[in-house]
């Protein structure tokens, strides 16, 4: 019982990051009709904006003072910018570098989203989805070598801050034995951060005049256009709101894996894998299999799971795809006519 706790875990756990990313992919398909194959690298940029903070956090400047080296030379003491500015509380900036990586991260995605979709995203509206998949993902190369070329392959680790690392003991809820039930604690404040960005977004498409409208659009378009409504103005808007979501994924999927430039990569096809499966432009349905497809994943690759069928949680995600599509093609809560011919 304590392995399978620990499992379901792991399995939210990495259900956040699918949800959080098919979640963007699904409100842009079901505003605007693309396909975006970027998203991924959309992702990537949020984690390197998270690289970004730390380093800006961490930018060492000249005290004044030289200490003497083991081979007797003399060098330069260097203190963070921040520590140096403001003491104690600079140190605490670095250490919450990730959070404070939030900052900075939902501006520029904003300004990223909007630029992606002003500039090239609205001149493929009304183009085959052939057409759109190859555009952006020749834009997610782009940016992608774009990272590489200013950050290096290799992956940069980012710490998570002190106070959240460690393992945290859940033995107690579930009435174990002390020790028994321990699990990563930063892994389970990402559920919970995206657990509430989910939420987030469902209460301002539910409960705002905003989001009402932009659901309406995105079942008769014309209607609410015939209305005197602007509504690209406000798919514009969601566009660049996708964007923010699969950066803030990133920003704060940081200390879980290390990020490179291959990182959004990884996480666009299952994304796109568990977005089909859930049903495409169905928000609910991307995010109920982003979870479920996380819970498979990990439950596969238990030793005992793996014993009978070996590398099966390389495959659990495209076995499932498969059978969903071949039995109810347009995903589990996709909307009837959508991907079926």
């Amino acid at each position: 019982m304590d392995a399978i706790i620990l499992q379901v875990l792991n399995g939210l756990e990495k259900g956040g990051a699918y949800a959080l990313i098919a979640l963007g992919l699904t409100l842009i398909f079901g505003t605007l009709g693309v396909v975006n194959f970027a998203h991924g690298a959309l992702f990537m940029l949020g984690a390197f904006c998270a690289v970004i903070m730390r380093s800006l956090l961490t930018y060492e400047v000249a005290t004044g003072e030289v200490e003497a080296t083991a081979w007797g030379t003399e060098v330069a003491v260097t203190t963070p910018y921040v520590t140096n500015l403001f003491g104690d509380f600079g140190n605490t900036l670095i250490d919450w570098a990730v959070p404070v990586s939030i900052l900075l991260t939902i501006p520029v995605m904003l300004i990223v989203g909007l630029v992606m979709e002003r500039g090239l995203i609205r001149h493929f509206y009304k183009r085959p989805h052939a057409e759109q998949i190859l555009v952006t993902f020749g834009l997610a190369i782009v940016l992608a070598e774009l990272i590489k070329a200013q950050f290096g392959a290799n992956p940069i680790p980012v710490p998570e801050p002190a106070a959240l690392g460690g393992m945290a003991d859940f033995s107690g809820i579930f009435g174990s034995e002390p020790g028994t039930i321990t699990y990563p604690m930063w892994r389970f404040v990402y559920f919970l951060f995206s657990a509430f960005i989910i939420l987030v977004v469902f209460c301002f498409l539910k409960f705002t005049t905003f989001g009402m409208v932009v659901r309406a659009g995105m079942e008769d378009r014309e209607t609410v256009g015939l209305l005197g409504i602007n509504i690209g103005k406000r798919f514009t808007f969601m566009f660049a709101v996708s964007a923010m979501i699969a950066g803030l994924a990133g920003a704060m999927y940081t200390p879980i894996i290390s990020p490179d430039y291959n990182i959004g990569m990884e996480f666009l096809v299952l994304s796109f894998v568990v977005v089909v499966v859930g049903g495409m432009g169905s928000l609910g349905g991307a995010v109920s299999a982003g979870f479920l497809l996380g819970l498979l994943q990990s439950f596969s690759a238990m030793n005992e799971v793996k014993a009978i069928i070996p590398g099966i949680d390389q495959i659990i995600i495209y076995l499932v795809a498969i059978i969903v599509l071949l039995v109810r093609p347009r995903g589990l809560m996709g909307r009837k006519g959508v991907m079926e011919t």
